[in-house]
């Protein structure tokens, strides 16, 4: 077509993936004043637990990190080479807005330490717990539970924050597109199940997306007028 413009050599990624690395990026950058006193941009805390929210804000994911928290986020959410993402247990675009939990004490601290792992643990153990109990479905979308132990903590200060645009919660938000998104991550998950030999956390995965995907239809339904808004065989359209 005349006029029309073909930009095969663009370098720029697409919209929305720009958009979340730029939104990503931000949220990463805040500063945090931490109990030691210091404050440092959230993404440079080498130990935390970090969770995932929905649009709904219905927690999603836990997880924990050693390396920075920046790289761990990144890695799920903008380089997608984490085993949550590859899997589709986890689908970033579903990912509104997330929360971390730092662990400034241990900031200098080597990775192998045992007392630093036992506490990291410990908070995501918590953590996880939290988020089950506020979840609607009293499940999030871990494969795995946190690893076992004896040690309680209590819950650090947090920083949370939405790492998307009004432009892309538009694109996003609308609730046929959450549908068709929901199904298609739960199809592709499936396929992963029948195509290995998997553990039970991979099926639990499954169902938790099951039951998240019938609610967001029964609401939709319903808002639409439910039974009333079904056709009688026989009846014309409008």
């Amino acid at each position: 077509m005349a006029g029309l413009k073909r930009p095969d050599d663009v370098h720029v990624p697409p919209f929305e993936t720009e958009d979340l690395r730029t939104n990503l990026t931000a949220f990463l950058d805040a500063l945090f004043e931490d109990p030691t006193g210091v404050t440092r941009r959230v993404g440079h805390y080498k130990w935390g637990v970090y969770a995932f929210f929905d649009y709904d804000g219905e927690p999603i994911y836990v997880g924990q990190t050693n390396e920075m928290l920046r790289t761990r986020i990144r890695r799920h959410l903008t380089n997608q080479r984490t085993d949550a993402v590859a899997m589709s247990v986890l689908d970033p675009f579903e990912v509104y807005e997330i929360e971390v939990w730092p662990l400034p004490a241990f900031q200098e601290t080597s990775g192998k330490d045992p007392l630093a792992r036992q506490h990291l643990d410990a908070l995501e153990r918590l953590i996880t717990k939290e988020a089950v109990a506020g979840s609607r479905f009293k499940a999030i979308l871990n494969e795995k539970d946190p690893p076992p132990g004896q040690l309680a903590v209590t819950a650090p200060p947090s920083y949370r924050g939405c790492i998307v645009s009004e432009r892309v919660y538009e694109l996003r938000s609308h609730p046929d597109f959450r549908l068709a998104r929901r199904a298609l991550i739960i199809s592709r998950l499936a396929q992963v199940i029948s195509e290995r030999r998997v553990q039970g956390g991979l099926r639990r995965v499954l169902q938790t997306q099951a039951k998240r995907l019938q609610w967001l239809a029964e609401r939709r339904y319903e808002a639409l007028g439910g039974a009333a808004s079904v056709q009688v065989e026989g009846d014309t359209d409008s």
